[in-house]
């Protein structure tokens, strides 16, 4: 009897360890990226032992953080039935909670989860720190001060260190970041994701080379952990953006540390999903409509490749699979549409609907344009994509066309293109309004609009003496005097104020020149000896102007 009881022990004890050990193989594999390994780990350990609520809830959390939100809840409630760490499964649910707004639901769950903790038990406050931060609504100060209580039981564990760290770095607390990563690494020389951490604030502070430094030394420690190349490759990716001319270079470093970190990662659909994200990213679309054809091929019912296949055909020119893609992922209720989706089907149809030679239909220009204000609307800085695709139809004197794409990204002063696109915006709408009759109420609308576009410019920037020049030309077709003379001669002014050199240019005369009609013109009906100083003006610098010479004569 007593030899059946040891050796009945001696099973249990052997199957703890291996049980441990499988939940340390999978957290390790969800560490390195691994994710569809961690989940057959985990779920390999629930079948043996349905109740274990550790596996449960760290099988929740995988599905959680790749936004799988039914089966994270699946699980959490299975974790909550079990005899062992059940506790931890409130935690998600308290994350849950949290996604949906719900403060003191969460709070309420993570009561539960702590009520029963011995003394020294840390890694429930751990894992209510990175729910406050996992959230879709991350708040790193409860983070922060839940992390802060595992450390006061057990001030060198190294995974609340990391955790630390990763709640400054979300508060924008770079020195307490750094701190806490660097005490993560001393406590632990194996937590290789503490120490690319470090790498990872050097890239946040555009160190792009120390950062780069830094991932080496990861890779020097363990050159198979993957983690470290996708951060390589959006160091590569953000230095080529920020430094064009070494563009070339490091966008193809970054796609080939990516590849390479996709080769470390379990080659899921999940991690491809992330290749194509990253593809977009570096405006990789040939190799982004082949990975998406490849998915498809793989699984023809995941909705987001649509996405993909979508925004690689319409930048690959075939317009129609692109309106066909994108349509059929956002018709489906049950895909989280981004403003990007709307923007990309509102361009392909924009395209569609504008030829090379000039010809327009407006019915699919406008349905180009509906699909682009939802994309506002949803992601108001999407605006600042749009200047690149107005330019392109003003390129092609598609004036009234650029002019509907520019009053869109020119309305959001927050955007870098701020000041371009409503230069853009103005010079649009007075080329298609410029052969028009002013006195009809919509031609009357656009210039006026044209006209505001120039006062946000000289806010925006008052040496731009263009606007003044624009601003006299509407008033010309406006036939508004005080405006025509106002800013003829506020841009004159402004001109010769810089000086001998740029009133030689040919191009300043020409405009001047334009100028002094302009005014002697306005003031033909009211001054005439104003007109003719004007007109007189004009036959200075160009002494063959007709226009002025003509005029002088008749007004005498």
């Amino acid at each position: 009897m007593n030899k059946f009881k040891i050796f009945s022990l001696a099973l249990v004890a052997t199957a703890s360890v291996a049980k441990a050990q499988d939940i340390k193989e999978a957290k390790k594999a969800i560490d390195a990226e691994q994710f569809q390994k961690a989940k057959s780990l985990l779920k390999s350990i629930i079948k043996a032992k349905p109740s274990d609520g550790e596996a449960n809830f760290v099988l929740g959390n995988v599905y959680l953080n790749q936004s799988v939100v039914d089966s994270a809840k699946i699980y959490f409630l299975n974790g909550i039935e079990a005899s062992d760490k059940k506790n931890l499964n409130y935690i998600g649910l308290g994350q849950l909670d949290l996604d949906n707004k719900n403060v003191a639901g969460a709070q309420a769950n993570f009561a539960l989860a702590t009520k029963d903790i011995k003394r020294k038990d840390v890694d429930e406050f751990i894992y209510i720190g990175k729910a406050y931060m996992n959230s879709v609504h991350p708040d790193y100060n409860n983070a922060i001060a839940s992390l802060k209580k595992a450390l006061a039981i057990d001030p060198q564990n190294a995974t609340a260190l990391l955790a630390i760290g990763d709640a400054y770095y979300g508060a924008n607390n770079q020195n307490e970041a750094y701190k806490s990563y660097r005490d993560a690494f001393t406590a632990d020389p194996t937590l290789l994701r503490a120490k690319m951490q470090l790498g990872v604030l050097l890239k946040g502070a555009k160190s792009y080379d120390e950062a780069i430094k830094a991932f080496n030394e990861v890779i020097a420690l363990n050159a198979s952990y993957g983690p470290v190349y996708r951060e390589l490759a959006e160091t590569y990716y953000k230095w080529g953006r920020n430094k064009p001319s070494t563009a070339k270079v490091n966008l193809q470093n970054a796609i080939t540390n990516y590849e390479k970190y996709l080769s470390l990662t379990d080659y899921s659909l999940d991690s491809k999903m992330r290749h194509a994200d990253f593809l977009i990213l570096v405006k990789d679309y040939k190799s982004l409509e082949t990975v998406a054809n490849k998915m498809i091929a793989e699984d023809k019912v995941n909705p987001r490749i649509f996405r993909y296949l979508g925004y690689a055909a319409y930048e690959n020119g075939n317009v129609d699979v692109a309106i066909k893609s994108l349509e059929d992922y956002i018709k489906n209720p049950s895909n989280k549409v981004i403003g990007s989706d709307y923007m990309y089907l509102g361009l392909a149809k924009i395209k569609k609907g504008t030829n090379a030679e000039g010809a327009v239909d407006q019915a699919s220009f406008d349905a180009g344009i509906a699909n682009i204000k939802k994309a506002v609307e949803l992601e108001p800085l999407v605006v600042e994509e749009l200047g690149d695709y107005g330019k392109e139809l003003f390129g092609k004197k598609q004036w009234a066309q650029a002019a509907a794409i520019y009053e869109l990204s020119s309305s959001n002063s927050e955007s870098k293109n701020y000041l371009t696109d409503n230069v853009y915006y103005g010079i649009s709408l007075y080329y298609a309004n410029l052969d028009k009759k002013a006195t009809t109420p919509e031609v009357a609308a656009d210039l006026a609009k044209a006209d505001a576009a120039f006062d946000r410019v000289l806010v925006a920037s008052p040496s731009y003496d263009e606007a003044y020049l624009y601003k006299g030309r509407i008033g010309n077709l406006l036939e508004k005097e005080d405006q025509i003379v106002k800013n003829y001669e506020t841009y004159v002014a402004n001109i010769t104020a810089k000086g001998a050199e740029e009133l030689a240019k040919p191009a300043t005369v020409k405009k001047i020149v334009e100028a002094y009609n302009s005014i002697g013109a306005s003031y033909a009906n009211t001054d005439k000896a104003k007109a003719i100083e004007y007109f007189n003006k004009t036959l200075v610098l160009d002494p063959t102007n007709a226009y002025a010479s003509q005029s002088v004569k008749a007004l005498k």
